[in-house]
């Protein structure tokens, strides 16, 4: 068990005590679920007001909500700090070093002996897995991949071949990284496959999710670039090129061949066609349809995807229709009785 003082805490927060620096802390909690002991924290005056009546020791809150009873740990952001405070209290599990009896490992695969190789693992030729690297069981990591110091493969993860993971990327159950493009020619009036004989690179510390899968380019690599965070159920095609810290969230398609920049955001279900480039920055709200190249910048909503106040415009437009045909109606009934007088 995790156990810490408010004044030690805030110390490690960059934050300050207001109330009692020696409060015991030894758990977190949402505030209607607090006990004694417990930290929790609000971010605005709702949550703020739970959290004054709940049994919670301390509060971590970046603002001033009027008059209260409890200790607070006031910092510059609650929810970074929310975000810092979780793994002090709730540690991920940790992994012994070393190969399970009822793994498979090549012999010309390098595994660091700092590493977890968890039970039923098929580990490949060539494969280069580094130190603190997990594989919690059930994974199969094909030839020649390599997989950086520190990630981590949940169950039942697949890397096919030519894989190579930087360092801390996170992967969960049930993804599948590498797998062929959707690559088909019109022959004779069968579709002939393309073979796909690219990679997957995924820089450092990106996270995917569950049942997200990621093909391989048809040439070259499709790339993900470090710090990018990527949702459950996410389908990316053969070489696609995701920038760096971008956010994709769940049931997003990108097909094959399009460019996102830096620091961009697909929401949820949204679909992009191929060879496309969407710039840095950019916000697409969920559900949308990309069909075309967007800038820098831009925030698009719709299908096909335009300028979100456009969008907006349009919708209540759309809204107004009804009684715009009620109108039209009893003005085409006026203009019909004047016409019989």
């Amino acid at each position: 068990m995790f156990l810490t003082t408010t004044a030690e805490l805030a110390e490690q927060l960059g934050g300050e005590v207001l109330g009692d620096p020696a409060i015991q802390l030894t758990g977190f909690a949402p505030a209607n679920a607090a006990k004694p002991g417990d930290l929790t924290f609000a971010e605005n005056e709702m949550y703020f007001k739970s959290a004054d009546d709940s049994a919670a020791a301390a509060v971590l809150i970046d603002k001033h909500f009027g008059i209260t009873k409890k200790t607070l740990i006031k910092v510059p952001n609650a929810r970074i700090a929310f975000a810092k405070v979780l793994p002090l209290f709730f540690p991920e599990p940790k992994y012994l070093a070393g190969i399970a009896a009822t793994a498979m490992v090549a012999k010309s695969a390098q595994v660091d002996p700092t590493a977890h190789i968890g039970p039923h693992c098929v580990v490949g030729e060539n494969v280069k897995i580094g130190a603190g690297a997990i594989l919690q069981g059930g994974n199969h990591v094909a030839s020649d991949c390599v997989i950086g110091d520190g990630s981590h493969l949940f169950p039942n993860v697949v890397l096919y071949g030519n894989t190579h993971l930087g360092h801390r990327v996170r992967i969960h159950s049930g993804s599948v990284i590498g797998s062929d493009g959707f690559g088909y020619v019109l022959d004779s009036g069968v579709h002939r496959k393309v073979p796909q004989i690219g990679g997957v690179v995924i820089g450092d510390d990106v996270e995917i999710g569950a049942n997200t899968t990621i093909d391989r380019g048809a040439l070259g690599p499709t790339t993900i670039g470090k710090g990018t965070k990527i949702d459950n159920l996410v389908q990316i095609a053969h070489n696609v090129v995701i920038g760096e810290n971008c956010l994709i969230v769940a049931q997003v398609g990108i097909a094959g061949s399009t460019r996102v920049g830096n620091y961009t955001t697909l929401a949820g279900q949204v679909g992009v066609a191929g060879h496309l480039k969407i710039g840095s920055k950019v916000v697409v709200a969920g559900q949308s349809g990309i069909i075309g190249n967007i800038s820098d910048g831009e925030k698009v909503w719709g299908t096909p995807a335009i300028p979100d106040r456009q969008e907006k415009r349009q919708i209540i437009a759309i809204q107004q229709l009804p009684d715009l045909i009620r109108r039209v109606a009893e003005l085409e009934k006026l203009v019909a009785g004047q016409k019989e007088g």
